[in-house]
Parts: structure tokens; sequence; C-alpha cells
């Protein structure tokens, strides 16, 4: 089953654009969590029950989320903690054409000035959301892109899919989670730009305010600038 956007970015300037992923029952999650997602209702007033319930059983990094310094630095700073304007503020989403990562080559014409919220639109987008099952070559950021993105002192990082580091390069996710978030950069998974084109944008994503939290899943809306 596909998960959807929101909104339509074509239909109006001013219209905000939910590119969160809805989180629902067994859906799309990290082959290694120690379950699935298990959403689903507990009281139902279609069965006869005075309220509607439901009980949510997922892992802090379940659908759309971002990951505080803690995810992977020892006495790193929680979600909790986070500064509320991290990920409010205009922000770029920038296209990558390359189908295996992203990498320095392809950046080094994009401009990028620190302090930038970066969201990277990838073919993941178009594809891997179209199934509940996990897409293993699906688009990751380079060690080498990481360690780029940190010279340019970007402030919030952002990928179209669960992990920005690779699922098959253990190497690869530890380094570039590490790099990034101890040098002070917020990450931003799962998100689904499938809508949204290249260019400038106001992002509100704030995550739940999980206490000591590792992460936290967000809600991520953009509005065109």
């Amino acid at each position: 089953m596909a998960e959807k956007t929101g909104s339509n970015p074509g239909a109006n300037k001013s219209a905000w654009i939910d590119i969160t992923i809805p989180l629902r029952n067994a859906m799309v999650h990290w082959p290694e969590d120690p379950v699935p997602p298990q959403i689903g209702r507990i009281l139902d007033v279609e069965r006869g029950d005075k309220v509607t319930m439901s009980q949510i059983n997922i892992i802090s990094h379940t659908g759309t989320h971002m990951d505080a310094p803690l995810h992977f630095i020892y006495g790193g700073g929680t979600i909790d903690e986070m500064p509320l304007d991290t990920a409010m503020g205009p922000a770029r989403v920038i296209e990558i054409r390359d189908t295996e990562s992203i990498k320095p080559g392809e950046l080094v014409d994009c401009s990028i000035q620190p302090g930038e919220r970066i969201l990277f639109k990838t073919r993941n987008s178009s594809r891997v959301y179209q199934t509940d099952e996990f897409v293993e070559d699906y688009v990751y950021v380079s060690t080498e892109a990481a360690h780029f993105l940190v010279e340019k002192r970007i402030r919030v990082i952002g990928l179209d899919y669960i992990s920005l580091g690779s699922h098959k390069d253990m190497p690869n996710l530890v380094e570039t989670h590490e790099t990034l978030l101890k040098n002070g950069i917020y990450i931003i998974e799962g998100i689904n730009l499938s809508g949204v084109k290249a260019g400038r944008y106001e992002l509100i994503c704030l995550p739940l305010r999980l206490e000591r939290g590792d992460a936290g899943p967000s809600r991520a809306i953009l509005r065109p600038l």
C-alpha cells in the first residue's frame, strides 16, 4: 500500500505540503527492529464501545522522525533538548540524480551555505514507499558527503528513507550518523518528497518531546517560498 503526501504542491503556492509518512500498523520498518510497528484500535465506537482509542507500539525511529545526537554520541544532546527552531524556517530541497548514493561531486555546484536546512530528494521518494517491504537498495548518504556537509556547516539534513546510512554498509551507517550528529547537525529521516520539486521552502518539523529521547517521530510539512 503506497504512502501519500497530504497536499498537491501545484494546487496552491501558499499551501502546506505534508511530507510525513503516515504511521500505521505493519508499515515499512528497519529489518533489525525488535518489533514491527503495531498500531490498532483497542476500543472503537463502530464496534459499540463508548469511545474510539488506539494503542501504538513503535520504536522512536519509526516513520518520519528526527535523530538527536544521543542516538550515536555518548552523552549527546537529547530530542527534548533540541532548540525548537532547529527544523523550523527556510529549507532547500535538492534533487539527487545518483541512483546509488549522495556524493560530494553532485553537491559541489549547489552553493550550500552555513546554517542551511537541506532535504535531499532522491529516487527513493518515487519507489520505496510503494511497498511495506524494506527496500535495501535505497539511495543513502555517502561517508564523503557527510564530511562535505559538515564542512559546509549545515544545520539540518533530511533524506527520503528510514536511514541516511546504508543498510548494506554498517561502517557507512555509523560514520555518517556520528559525523553529522557530533557536529550538531540534526537528522530528519523518512520523509516523502515525491510531490515536491527542488527549490526553497519553509519547513516545520517537530518531533515528539520524548524525555531524554534519542529520536522522535515527527510531523514534517513544507510551504514554497
